[in-house]
């Protein structure tokens, strides 16, 4: 059945029951995807504060000039901006890298901290690499730490059991990645936007993203920012409430989302990830290598050919996303907090992702 048939039907919600239909293995039906690569129809052309970001500081990101960016908009979404993959050649490579081998270390949190003691969480990388570096295509093979990672925090840590972030569960941001979306914030015309909390989201073929709205964070006056690198995937935008029909549309490797305004507080998800349309194990934009010559102050780092092959086997199959938000106004602080420390974690390892063998959706976060 067609995807905008399910919209008419009774029973589930809209938004529900065209999740379900994108999760399924053997949904071949994508013709109501929207494509970024060859916009159309709803989606029209967005602008962009050119001048607010230099080119100088776009290098240092590892991102082109803003006035070479394309950025798109969709009917019906205002303050929902697209961007199709804006970084220069070799620089998301950067990125994979720091978010398997430097973001899940301590005394950032991940999922895997939830029943392992803390000295066996502190090297996931080391412990990896060997192992995906040798994996072939085997779906018996044991999975390696990396390959069981589900989620990262950043700076304010979510708590999952109150629904809400706080002062005294707080590490420090990254700075790259702060300067990066700084840039990014600035670019669609968010100036001073801080970074405070960031959850990074590892995907594999069989996972997905349950239906949620981003609500916790205590400003909704500035931008959730989202970057995605390897595999592709669909991702669903409805409205304020599941009944309204969501609009379905493809990420690629490298491609960027702001939702703001309106859109900052509609409910999304991610049904399915899908291999890259190019047909090949890793999309060319992370078979580019990276220029020998980075500009004074960039917050790139070239990536040896060791560590670059073990992020290539883990993206054959995966994809990672970064989500990026300000959790406090200028200005503004935390309420009074009960409890000894306001620290939590979450309830369980996949309350952020279903798997292919999950019975039950749960409505998590980005």
């Amino acid at each position: 059945m067609a995807a905008a048939a399910l919209t008419r039907e009774g029973g589930e919600d809209a938004f529900r029951r065209l999740f379900r239909f994108y999760r399924q293995r053997d949904a071949s039906d994508l013709r109501g995807v929207v494509d970024f690569s060859a916009p159309g129809g709803q989606v029209f052309r967005s602008q962009l504060s050119i001048s607010s970001v230099s080119d100088q500081d776009a290098y240092r990101a590892g991102l082109q000039p803003v006035s070479q960016w394309k950025a798109y908009g969709l009917s019906g979404y205002p303050g929902f901006i697209f961007i199709p993959n804006p970084f220069l050649p070799g620089c998301q490579r950067h990125w994979v890298k720091q978010c398997l081998k430097l973001y899940p270390e301590k005394p950032n949190v991940c999922n895997l901290d939830l029943h392992m003691a803390p000295e066996k969480t502190t090297d996931l990388w080391g412990q990896s690499k060997e192992q995906l570096r040798r994996k072939g295509s085997s779906k018996w093979e044991p999975r390696s730490l990396l390959e069981k990672l589900r989620w990262v925090t950043l700076g304010y840590h979510y708590n999952w059991d109150t629904k809400k972030y706080s002062a005294n569960h707080h590490t420090p941001f990254p700075s790259d990645l702060a300067f990066l979306s700084e840039q990014v914030a600035a670019a669609c015309g968010f100036w001073g936007f801080q970074a405070q909390a960031g959850i990074l989201n590892y995907y594999h073929f069989d996972s997905s993203l349950g239906i949620h709205v981003d609500e916790s964070e205590l400003d909704h006056s500035r931008p959730l920012l989202s970057f995605s690198f390897g595999q592709s995937s669909i991702f669903l935008l409805g409205g304020l409430k599941r009944e309204e029909a969501p609009t379905a549309m493809f990420m690629h490797s490298g491609d960027i989302m702001v939702m703001s305004g309106f859109s900052r507080l509609l409910y999304h998800a991610v049904p399915r990830v899908l291999p890259n349309p190019e047909g090949t194990a890793l999309p060319s934009c992370l078979n580019q290598a990276l220029s020998s010559d980075l500009p004074a102050g960039s917050i790139i780092e070239h990536s040896s050919d060791e560590d670059w092959q073990v992020c290539a086997k883990y993206l054959q199959s995966s994809r990672i996303n970064m989500t990026i938000r300000q959790v406090l106004a200028e200005g503004q602080k935390f309420p009074e907090e009960s409890g000894p420390n306001g620290k939590g974690q979450a309830p369980s390892e996949d309350s952020y992702h279903e798997n292919s063998k999950a019975k039950r959706h749960k409505p998590n976060r980005v």
